[in-house]
C-alpha cells in the first residue's frame, strides 16, 4: 500500500502569500489604469498653481477649458474610430469645410439650424466616403485619410480662392464663446459630446461591435459582425464630431478659413493615445480621454503662464505622449503576467493545501 509524502507546512505558507501579492498588485494595476491620468491632473494642476498665481484664476482656467473643448471634441470621433481600428488624418479638412460652408449659408439668412444641420451632414458625407474607401475597397486608413484631407483642402481653397468667409449667428456665438454659471458653452457642449460616445460605446450594441472589430476583425467577421458597416458609420461619426467641432469654430471666429484646423489631426490623435486609446484598436475609456484633453491643455496653458518659450511646447508635448505610451505598454505587460499568474498561484494554493 502506497503512502504519500506530506509536503512540509511551509510550501502552504509560501504559496497563500505570493497569491496575495499578485492580486495586491492587479489591484493597484486596475486602480492606476483607472484613475491614474486623473491623479496626473491634479498633481499638473496643484503644482502650477503654486509655481504660477496667475494659473490658478478663474478666468484662466475656464480659458484652458474653452480653448481645449473643440480639440475634445474632434478626439470623441478619433477614439471612436482609433478603437475600431482605424484613424483619420482628415478631420482638420473636414472642420474647416464645415466651417466654410457654414459661414456660406449662414450669408443666405437660413438660421442657425439649417446651418448647423447642412454643416453636420457635410462632414458626416466626408467621413462616410473614408469609412466606403477603407472597408469596402480597403485601402490603408492612413493612405485613405491623409489623401482625403488633401483632396478636401485642395477643393475648399479653390472654390474659396483662398479667401476667408466672414459668417455665423449669433446663436452660435453664443454657443461657442458664452457661459452657463462658471463653465464656458463649449465646454457643456464637449461633456454632451463625451456622455454621448460613453452611451454609445459601452451600452448599444454598436459599441460592442466598434470594439470587437477594433480587436479582431476577422474573428468578427466570422462571428456574424458587419464589420464594413461599422467600419463606415465609425467613420461616419469621426466626420459628424470634427463638423461640430468645426461650427464652433466658426462661432468662435465668425469667419469660414479654409487653411484652418490644420493641427487637429495629429493633437486629436495625440489626446487619444495619452488617453490609452490604442493605436491598434480594441481598447480605449472616453473618460480618459476627457483627461488628457485637461492635461495636454493645462500643460500648454501652464508653460504660457510660466513664460515658457513657445518652442518648448511641442518637445514637452512630444515627451509627455511618449510617457503615456511607453507606461501603456508596461501596464499591458503587467497585466498579462498577473493574468498568467494569479490563476497558476490559486491553483498551487489549493494543491499544496490538499496535499497536506
Amino acid at each position: 500500500m502506497s503512502t504519500s509524502t506530506p509536503r512540509p507546512p511551509s510550501t502552504v505558507t509560501a504559496s497563500v502569500p505570493q497569491r496575495a501579492r499578485l492580486e495586491s498588485s492587479s489591484l493597484r494595476a486596475v486602480l492606476v489604469r483607472r484613475f491614474g491620468l486623473w491623479i496626473v491632473l491634479a498633481v499638473l494642476v496643484v503644482a502650477l498653481s503654486i509655481a504660477s498665481p496667475s494659473f490658478r484664476d478663474p478666468f484662466n482656467l475656464q480659458n484652458i477649458l474653452e480653448q481645449n473643448s473643440l480639440l475634445g471634441i474632434v478626439a470623441c470621433g478619433m477614439t471612436i474610430m482609433m478603437i475600431s481600428g482605424g484613424f483619420d488624418l482628415s478631420v482638420g479638412a473636414t472642420g474647416a469645410t464645415a466651417a466654410v460652408v457654414g459661414a456660406s449659408v449662414s450669408t443666405l439668412h437660413l438660421g442657425t439650424t439649417l446651418t448647423v444641420l447642412i454643416a453636420l451632414a457635410v462632414g458626416v458625407i466626408i467621413g462616410l466616403v473614408n469609412g466606403y474607401l477603407i472597408a469596402r475597397v480597403r485601402i490603408n486608413a492612413f493612405v485613405t485619410t491623409f489623401a482625403m484631407s488633401s483632396v478636401v483642402s485642395g477643393l475648399l481653397l479653390v472654390v474659396t480662392e483662398s479667401q476667408s468667409i466672414t459668417g455665423g449667428t449669433g446663436a452660435l456665438q453664443w454657443a461657442a464663446t458664452g457661459t452657463l454659471g462658471p463653465l464656458p458653452v463649449v465646454f457643456v457642449v464637449f461633456a454632451i459630446c463625451l456622455v454621448a460616445v460613453w452611451v454609445l460605446l459601452t451600452r448599444t450594441k454598436f459599441g460592442h461591435y466598434v470594439y470587437s472589430v477594433g480587436g479582431n476583425a476577422e474573428a468578427s467577421h466570422l462571428s456574424g459582425v458587419p464589420v464594413q458597416r461599422v467600419q463606415m458609420l465609425s467613420f461616419a461619426l469621426g466626420g459628424f464630431f470634427a463638423a461640430g467641432a468645426g461650427v464652433l469654430l466658426l462661432g468662435q471666429t465668425n469667419v469660414g478659413q479654409p487653411s484652418a484646423a490644420g493641427d487637429w489631426p495629429l493633437q486629436a490623435i495625440a489626446i487619444c493615445v495619452v488617453g490609452g486609446v490604442a493605436l491598434t484598436g480594441g481598447i480605449g475609456r472616453i473618460e480618459d480621454v476627457l483627461a488628457a484633453t485637461l492635461i495636454l491643455g493645462v500643460i500648454a496653458n501652464g508653460l504660457n503662464q510660466l513664460s515658457v518659450s513657445p518652442y518648448w511646447q511641442p518637445a514637452v508635448t512630444g515627451v509627455v505622449i511618449l510617457a503615456a505610451v511607453t507606461l501603456d505598454q508596461v501596464n499591458r505587460r503587467r497585466r498579462r503576467v498577473t493574468a498568467r499568474l494569479v490563476p497558476a498561484a490559486r491553483s498551487g494554493a489549493t494543491a499544496t493545501v490538499s496535499a497536506s
